[in-house]
């Protein structure tokens, strides 16, 4: 086997990248700490099997257009509006914050490795970012409060390019040897993040605006054109100005994400899969760069130097830059633990280190590589393995299987709503997202919360929080839309449980579909859609409890009754103790449970008296109001309609 093969280390380098972020999945750890130690060990300190040596000047341009491609994606899914409302703080963290932590990261430095000032600077303007490709993933499995989890990302995005663009400045004054060259380099500064912003905001103009279009970009190949216009972006502002090209793709991404363009959904679900590969790539390439033995050559002072950055200068940055920004204590601590570096500070070291050693400072640059080697790998581990623990015990996590989500504001999920929020007493936390402005409208003046979206694009059910709901009921009159809106919850929010309406006796999605996606089947036998939506609308329908004392272990599917189609009765919520949860094919019965039908008012009689048979019959207490067109008088929920691009009432 010929090892020196460039092309063999590439293939490899991204086989294994793929391969450790999928066991880190299986382990629930976070991917970069399995990324770090693959390459190491495949690298040339043991296997020897990934030698990025044989890619020679090739590594560089590989290293710079992944991480565009990387910047970009985490742009691509900030939300101005957000942004917007916690721009003070963000605005505080990527200039006062960046600056407080390159000069303390410098000062740390030089009294702990006894560095010249300039390699001091270099450090701090390297380990001044954290980077996307480290805190994303750790704020959606953490599911973070709304402003935190804002706060974390945007400053994960935003500081990438701007720490990368002042760690070049530093590494040309560490370099300069006039004033000249000195004044040079800060005027750089300047002149890169200026111009960056410049060809970001008309580059991502130009490819959201495109997008948009209905015919200009065929379908199918919306993708690779947004990618190739990342790439063309980079490239091209890195030639007008070298290094701008980082802060032009964060910038393009920001546009081209709240320009809305068709297709966003797949756009970013391909931008993800691609960042994903990318990671992976070059965590195992820059690892396997690394020789151990500057790493422990750096002994005490490396590791003080590290908790100082975590211990002192991280938590003072924080405390500066919250300053009546109206975070809570709590909130504040949180921000301050949570701040692992990711692949930009890894690469750019890694590059400057190839520099430096050309430049006839080889022992600075393998320092400075390691160095930030160990902070990226001593961050990960102990702040992103702790990240979880530390958001439960200061309680800044959303709060989970809280409510419920439902897709469809149309009469019968309005009803179920109303029903749902009567069982639990007027205080149900429950949100409705439709697109149709007259049943939003409706639903809102029944004092629900609504989102005013398409449940098939992402944007919408992180407007409804769905991520923290006990389950997700998607109920419009389509019944594939139904099970694909339930299929890709489970994707990006499991865990969340999923009931899905079907009329089984009609072609279509049958209760098997629903069963193999792990879902369950609405109100426990499917619903006439058209028949009950009608009667709903009509104002025919009346809904009353029943307490159930029957047979345990009956399911509702098994009541004949409700099995007859010409039986006018929808079971819709089911209570057991102070747990209540719509009707579903995986309900049981047992003797004290109360469940919620609905019946048409003309057949009231005949509806109770075959349920009785069943084992139901009024309860003795004056049942509570609730459900029925008609039941308005219950204490609202939180109501009001969210657009989708609005704000996001959960913190």
């Amino acid at each position: 086997m010929n090892l020196q093969d460039p092309a063999l280390t590439f293939a490899l380098a991204i086989t294994a990248g793929v391969v450790a972020q999928a066991l880190a999945r299986h382990a629930r750890v976070p991917g970069i700490l399995v990324l770090l130690a693959a390459g190491i060990l495949l690298g040339p300190e043991f296997a020897n099997i990934v030698r990025p040596d044989t890619l020679g000047d090739g590594l560089n341009p590989i290293v710079g257009l992944a991480v565009a491609v990387i910047l970009f994606e985490g742009a691509l899914q900030l939300n101005l509006d957000r942004l917007r409302r916690e721009a003070l703080t963000i605005r505080r963290l990527i200039t006062l914050g960046a600056l407080v932590t390159i000069a303390g990261a410098a000062v740390t430095a030089m009294l702990a490795l006894g560095w010249s000032l300039r390699i001091a600077l270099l450090f701090g303007a390297l380990v001044s970012v954290t980077g996307p490709t480290v805190i994303n993933p750790l704020t959606r499995r953490i599911r973070l409060r709304t402003n935190l989890r804002t706060i974390l990302e945007a400053e994960g995005v935003l500081i990438d390019p701007i720490g990368a663009i002042l760690a070049v400045v530093a590494f040309e004054l560490a370099l300069a040897s006039t004033a000249g060259d000195v004044g040079a380099g800060f005027l750089g500064l300047v002149t890169r993040l200026g111009l960056g912003s410049l060809i970001g905001v008309a580059g991502g103009f130009i490819i959201g605006g495109l997008l948009r279009m209905r015919r200009a970009i065929p379908s199918d190949l919306r993708n690779i054109f947004t990618l190739a216009c990342v790439l063309a972006l980079y490239q091209g502002s890195h030639a007008i100005l070298p290094e701008s090209g980082i802060m032009t793709v964060a910038i393009a991404g920001l546009v081209v994400g709240n320009m809305g363009p068709r297709h966003a959904r797949e756009l970013v679900e391909f931008k993800e899969q691609l960042t994903f590969l990318l990671v992976g790539l070059l965590f195992v390439l820059l690892s396997a760069a690394v020789d151990l033995g500057d790493v422990w050559a750096l002994g005490a002072g490396g590791i003080v130097t590290v908790i100082v950055l975590v211990a002192v200068v991280r938590p003072l940055c924080v405390l500066l830059c919250t300053r009546g920004a109206g975070l809570s204590r709590n909130e504040q601590a949180f921000l301050a633990w949570l701040a692992p570096r990711g692949i930009v500070a890894f690469a750019v070291s890694s590059l400057f280190a190839a520099e430096l050693a050309h430049s006839g400072m080889e022992v600075e640059g393998n320092q400075l590589r390691a160095m930030v080697f160990l902070v990226i790998a001593v961050t990960v581990v102990v702040l992103g393995g702790t990240g979880g623990l530390m958001a439960r015990l200061l309680g800044v996590r959303k709060p989970s299987n809280h409510g419920f989500a439902i897709v469809g504001a149309n009469p019968i999920g309005r009803a179920l709503a109303r029903t749902l929020r009567a069982a639990r007493g007027g205080d149900a936390p429950i949100v409705l997202i439709d697109t149709n402005p007259t049943e939003t409208g409706a639903a809102e003046r029944d004092g629900f919360r609504v989102v005013l979206g398409n449940a098939n694009e992402p944007r919408a059910l992180l407007k409804a929080g769905v991520e923290s709901r006990r389950a997700l009921v998607a109920l419009t009159p389509n019944e594939g839309v139904n099970l694909l809106i339930a299929k890709r919850v489970e994707e990006s929010c499991p865990g969340v449980n999923r009931l899905v309406a079907i009329d089984p006796l009609t072609p279509g999605v049958g209760p098997e579909q629903v069963d193999e996606s792990g879902a369950s089947v609405l109100f426990g036998l499917g619903v006439d859609y058209e028949r009950w939506a009608h009667e709903f609308r009509r104002d025919r329908v009346e809904i009353e409890p029943l307490l159930f004392e029957g047979l345990a272990g009956l399911r509702i599917s098994q009541i004949e009754a409700l099995a007859d189609r010409r039986f006018p009765a929808l079971a819709l919520v089911h209570r057991r103790g102070r747990r209540e949860q719509p009707v579903s094919s995986g309900t049981t019965l047992k003797p004290g449970d109360v469940v919620w039908f609905g019946w048409l008012r003309e057949q009231a009689e005949l509806a109770e008296s075959r349920l009785a048979r069943a084992g139901f019959r009024r309860p003795d207490a004056e049942p509570a109001e609730g459900g029925g067109e008609t039941a308005r008088e219950d204490a609202p929920d939180a109501g009001g309609t969210t657009p989708v691009d609005g704000p996001d009432s959960e913190r």
